[in-house]
């Protein structure tokens, strides 16, 4: 029942930079910690970026230096800002919190080159 409302995809050249928006109910915004994931075809969902109720962040090493995680709570917003994309960052990005078990469509990414 805790959806999570992903956006910002698109199609992009490598070297290029997008910035996805994810939307909850601020209930569960304001105090769980919040991550996107990716899916590349072909390929299991793996853990990109999280983001802590205190405001503390993490990330995966193929994206550390290059994506920034960042949250906004009067908005109930998390973005992920990427930068310096490539060809293997193409796939299709969801959030979450990492609690949970119901994923949502999420909002695709394709990195040309």
């Amino acid at each position: 029942q805790v959806q999570f409302v992903e956006s910002g995809g698109g199609l992009v050249q490598a070297g290029g930079s997008l910035r996805l928006s994810c939307v909850t109910s601020g209930s569960i915004f304001s105090t769980n910690t919040i991550g996107w994931y990716r899916q590349a075809p072909g390929k299991k969902r793996e853990s990109v970026a999280f983001i802590f109720s205190g405001g503390g962040t993490s990330y995966e090493p193929s994206v550390k230096g290059r994506f920034i995680i960042s949250r906004d709570n009067d908005k109930s917003t998390v973005y992920l800002q990427m930068n310096s994309l490539t060809v293997e960052d193409t796939a299709v990005y969801y959030c979450n919190s990492p609690s949970n078990n119901n994923w949502g469509q999420g909002t695709q990414v394709t990195v040309s080159s």
